[in-house]
């Protein structure tokens, strides 16, 4: 079945950089659209940043210039490149899966396949 793991959460001041990663099993990755998305306490979940099997990319624009989306289809592997962080950034981080996920991006509500979420947290 489908698994999606991530990791590389954890604290950093302001202006830090975290680069987090999935690691997924059980399907053809290369076929599968992949997103990061978010949900701090209190708050709905919003999209981050999400690649399509083409390669395409989608960001919210709080993270634009800031955030990179990769993946590296030999290691299965779906990344989130997090650079001057922010506060603001602070919540569970969670990647997603889906074959052909509809809305594509910003919503999560395409997408059938979840990880557990890994945590950041950004002090000022």
């Amino acid at each position: 079945q489908v698994q999606l793991v991530e990791s590389g959460g954890g604290s950093v001041q302001s202006g830090g950089s975290l680069r987090l990663s999935c690691a997924a099993s059980g399907y053809t990755y290369s076929s599968y659209c992949m997103g990061w998305f978010r949900q701090a306490p209190g708050k709905e979940r919003e999209g981050v940043a999400a690649i399509d099997s083409d390669g395409s990319t989608s960001y919210a624009d709080s993270v634009k210039g800031r955030f990179t989306i990769s993946q590296d289809n030999a290691k299965n592997t779906l990344y989130l490149q997090m650079n001057s962080l922010k506060p603001e950034d602070t919540a569970m981080y969670y990647c997603a899966a889906d074959v052909s996920p509809s809305p594509f991006f910003p919503l999560g509500l395409g997408y059938n396949y979840w990880g557990q979420g890994t945590q950041v947290t950004v002090s000022s």
